[in-house]
Order: C-alpha cells, then sequence, then structure tokens
C-alpha cells in the first residue's frame, strides 16, 4: 500500500493498514508471546510508522483486544447460521454448543488462547471470563432461554446457564489441546466428549418430572386409626 507524501489515506488503505497491523500482531503474539512483543516490532514488521500504529491501537492491550474483537466478528455469521438450523429450542442450543466447541479447537483460536490465558490476562487485555455484551454468549443466553420457555431447562438465570454449558462442553477439549493433548482433533472424539459433557449438562438443567406417586392424605384406601378393630 502507497501513500501519496503528505496526503491522507483513503477510507480503503486505512482498512488494509488496520488489517495489516492486526495480521501482523497475530503472528507475533503466536511467535513469541505477549510480552516479548513489542509496539515497535509491530510496527516495523508491518511496514507502518509507530506513530500510524499509535494512532489507530493507543497500547499494546488495545491491539490485541481489537484482535480478539476481529476474530469474534469472523465468527457471527457462522454462529447465526448455527442458531437458524431446523429443531426444537433445545437442539438448536445444543448445535450451538457443538459449534462452539469445534471453533475453540482452531489452530488460529489455540494459538490466540495460548497468549490470553498465560500472558495477555495479566496485562488487561482481555477480560478473565465472558462478559454478557459478548456476541457469542449473547447468542448462547438467548438460545437458553428460549428453549426454558419451552419448558426443556429449568428457569436459572440464562446467561448463568450458558456459561455452565459452555464450561462443560468446550473447555475441557480447549485446555488440553493448548498443552499439546491431541485427543480432541479427531471429530469422533470430539463427538464422544460433547455428548457426555451435553448429557451430564442436562442431568442438572433439565426440569425434574413430577412425581406420579399418590399422597398418602388423599389415599381412600388408608386405614383409620380410629377405626381399628
Amino acid at each position: 500500500m502507497r501513500i501519496p507524501r503528505g496526503g491522507r489515506p483513503t477510507k480503503d488503505q486505512s482498512a488494509e493498514l488496520a488489517s495489516r497491523i492486526l495480521d501482523v500482531a497475530s503472528n507475533l503474539f503466536a511467535t513469541q508471546g505477549f510480552a516479548a512483543t513489542s509496539m515497535e516490532q509491530i510496527a516495523a514488521a508491518c511496514g507502518a510508522g509507530k506513530d500510524t500504529v499509535y494512532r489507530r491501537y493507543p497500547t499494546k492491550s488495545a491491539v490485541f483486544s481489537a484482535l480478539m474483537a476481529r476474530l469474534h466478528a469472523t465468527l457471527i455469521p457462522e454462529l447465526d447460521q448455527a442458531v437458524n438450523t431446523d429443531g426444537s429450542a433445545l437442539e438448536k442450543l445444543r448445535h450451538y454448543a457443538r459449534v462452539i466447541l469445534d471453533i475453540n479447537l482452531r489452530p488460529e483460536f489455540l494459538a490466540l488462547n495460548r497468549v490470553a490465558l498465560s500472558e495477555a490476562m495479566a496485562f488487561g487485555a482481555i477480560k478473565p471470563v465472558p462478559t454478557r455484551e459478548d456476541p457469542v454468549m449473547e447468542r448462547f443466553a438467548g438460545l437458553v432461554e428460549k428453549a426454558q420457555a419451552a419448558g426443556h431447562l429449568i428457569g436459572e438465570e440464562a446467561f448463568f446457564l450458558a456459561e455452565q454449558l459452555l464450561y462443560a462442553t468446550s473447555i475441557k477439549p480447549l485446555i488440553a489441546a493448548m498443552l499439546g493433548d491431541d485427543r480432541y482433533r479427531d471429530a469422533g472424539a470430539r463427538d464422544e466428549y460433547f455428548t457426555m459433557a451435553w448429557t451430564r449438562f442436562l442431568a442438572g438443567a433439565a426440569p425434574r418430572p413430577t412425581s406420579s406417586m399418590p399422597d398418602p392424605a388423599d389415599d381412600r384406601t388408608a386405614v383409620n386409626p380410629r377405626n381399628e378393630g
């Protein structure tokens, strides 16, 4: 990208530069870590002036946050497609959670999650837990609410249940993969784990069936102690 000296970049040029900064930063963070990467390195690697980088991203934490936001934004169409599948509210929730498991184990997500959990969180570049404003969790909680309305799940706070389902179905395989364990690389292994985690989640989150046993107080055949003998 060439910008005439003394001229202002066009909108397309500015967007291209911002994208290139994030591409370069992603590679540097993944290969050498968050702490070892400097703003000067990012500027030099993407061929931009340091002041140019700082105007767009005032801190390294801002770069990482923008990188994670861009990565999440690329998921929205895929997640929306998962939500728009046929089936009951519970089946849609199950499908959504299964898609998130696959996404979390993609190489680009694993690389950034390693950085996030090992370093970036300590520098305040990301929040330690997903927030209600996170578009992924917002959709998750919305699906939980629909499953609750249909009577498939208990009336617990929807965001809390969404968090529990995320942890049950995705976090263990994600951590295992970040530590170099490749057991969940195979789709069949992921299916097996997910099915077990989903079943256990429903064991705690599905409504309890009402008892069909008669109330002894209403049992007309019960013996009246006063009439004995």
